[in-house]
């Protein structure tokens, strides 16, 4: 009896193969990640700086649209990051956090915070803000969550002007 192979093609994932994945289930929105399971692809060359910049193959992303388009498909799985569609889940580098807060304004309700994608959150309950301090350095690095796991780092700038508006307290 014979045995038939299958001649099925593995194609590599890439950022276009995810890029295509995520466009195809955009439907206003956050996509649900966190309901998506599909099998580890490996890591995909595609990284994303302390200053909010993504690269792929080493080279920066110019394109905006593409960015705020991988980072609806971002998620944090334990210490790693991943890009996930339903069909493939990569590994990708991250040198920080995966965002950054670039600006915020004071409404009623509190701060509401800009991430270099344009999500927005207010800083409270589901969006605390937490301080690291450099060991060495004793550098402060402020973080705001975004959304599941998912951080942003404050530029400088807002930073300052957060600390310019911030009061002084004793805790017991």
């Amino acid at each position: 009896m014979a045995k038939t192979m299958s001649t099925q093609k593995i194609v590599a994932p890439s950022a276009e193969s995810l890029a295509s994945s995520a466009r195809a289930v955009q439907k206003g929105g956050l996509p649900p990640v966190h309901l998506w399971n599909p099998p580890h692809c490996g890591h995909i060359d595609m990284r994303i700086a302390r200053d909010g910049t993504w690269f792929y193959m080493g080279t920066p992303i110019g394109r905006a649209e593409l960015v705020k388009l991988f980072s609806t498909i971002l998620r944090r799985d334990g210490d790693d990051y991943v890009l996930v569609t339903p069909v493939e889940k990569v590994g990708i580098t991250v040198d920080d956090a995966p965002f950054v807060a670039v600006d915020f304004n004071s409404h009623a309700d509190g701060l509401v915070f800009e991430t270099i994608v344009g999500e927005k959150m207010t800083a409270g309950p589901d969006h605390p803000i937490r301080v690291e301090r450099d060991a060495q350095t004793g550098e402060p690095s402020p973080y705001v969550l975004v959304r599941a796991n998912l951080e942003a780092l404050f530029d400088r700038k807002s930073f300052y002007r957060l600390v310019e508006i911030g009061e002084h307290s004793e805790h017991e």
